[in-house]
């Protein structure tokens, strides 16, 4: 049993009387989003043993899920699993349509292969059926047991197929590896024949001691697990083996784009650092997309010097506290165009996903 309350938290501040607040008729996508299907807790509280999943319940009163390789995550805060206040965050913010992923704490990249494969069917199909009942508001990406790349594969094209899924969204590292493991092209080559882009969203159900405070896992660890998972895509070649590979980095890229410089350095003065690259880190950033919760106009305006405006999509990272309450303020304090500001704000995400 999990000995956490249950916490709701606050739904992110938002501004809605910001006199920098667009007016505009553009369509307005938020593709960093999260979202539990409560339906998977019910299955799960009827027989969980064909998935290796088992649901806690904390002293609060609330639900949390046992891995059977030894993970406890902490509890489900109301907002996740709830599609009431999802409409008013949404409705709040002009945005049109959330393209939603699963908290992906989930991933349970621990568990065995089968059972592994049953608990992303199970996810992706409940994500599905929520996503049919609303399809003029709600897309999905697709999970998948990436522990196991065949399976992998094939979860993405099932639920590309026969769910409807738009893209995928995987966790930055394999129970503490990186995604620069040969054994990776398999779902690697599936997403590029599928057409779809994948989403790269850090995973740590085990935080350090260190960064368990102050919410400095969010603040720090995360943005260093998608730094360090795509500097080892890098140097490994996978996106120069898999050019038309689509990829999306949640949090601003995490520190990539800031530090490319520094990438640049590592590969011109090590030269086994260029053994499996084809060219200079920062020639990579625009051949990656990037979601816009950075927080601050600045470094939108940083980023979108070192990518370009049709690299970026907008995002919230609803519900958790660190969801931005406003993105569409961010980016008409940035100052960016009308234009550019119409394709972060849904253009970009429409192309992508072919929506």
């Amino acid at each position: 049993m999990c000995m956490h309350a249950d916490v709701r938290y606050p739904l992110p501040r938002m501004n809605l009387t910001s006199p920098h607040r667009v007016k505009e008729s553009c369509v307005r996508i938020d593709m960093h989003a999260h979202y539990v299907p409560p339906r998977i807790l019910d299955v799960l509280e009827r027989d969980a043993a064909p998935y290796g999943v088992q649901v806690h319940h904390a002293e609060g009163g609330g639900r949390c899920l046992h891995f059977g390789y030894g993970v406890t995550l902490r509890p489900f805060h109301p907002q996740l699993l709830d599609l009431d206040d999802r409409w008013r965050f949404m409705d709040a913010q002009g945005v049109d349509r959330q393209i939603l992923s699963v908290w992906t704490d989930l991933c349970g990249y621990g568990l065995e292969a089968a059972p592994a494969a049953r608990w992303h069917r199970l996810l992706n199909e409940a994500l599905s059926e929520v996503t049919q009942q609303y399809p003029q508001r709600l897309a999905a990406l697709a999970s998948v047991p990436l522990q196991d790349p065949a399976r992998a594969a094939a979860e993405l094209a099932y639920s590309v197929r026969q769910c409807g899924a738009v893209g995928g969204v995987i966790g930055t590292n394999i129970e503490g590896h990186n995604l620069d493991a040969p054994a990776l092209d398999e779902f690697w080559s599936a997403a590029v024949e599928l057409q779809v882009p994948v989403f790269l969203h850090p995973v740590e159900p085990r935080l350090p001691a260190r960064v368990q405070q102050y919410y400095l896992h969010a603040l720090t660890y995360y943005l260093y697990d998608t730094t360090a998972t795509i500097g080892a895509m890098l140097f490994s070649g996978v996106l120069d083996r898999f050019p038309d590979l689509k990829l999306i980095l949640s949090h601003g890229g995490g520190f990539f784009p800031y530090h490319a410089g520094r990438f640049d350095i590592i590969y011109t003065n090590l030269p086994q650092t260029r053994a499996h690259l084809a060219q200079p880190p920062s020639a990579y950033l625009r051949r990656l997309y990037y979601d816009t919760i950075v927080h601050h106009p600045t470094a939108l305006q940083f980023l979108c010097t070192m990518v370009g405006s049709d690299r970026l999509l907008l995002g919230t990272d609803y519900p958790f506290p660190v969801a931005d309450p406003d993105p569409v303020q961010l980016y008409t304090q940035a100052g960016f165009s009308a234009a550019d500001s119409a394709a972060m704000a849904g253009g970009n995400a429409q192309a992508l996903f072919r929506l």
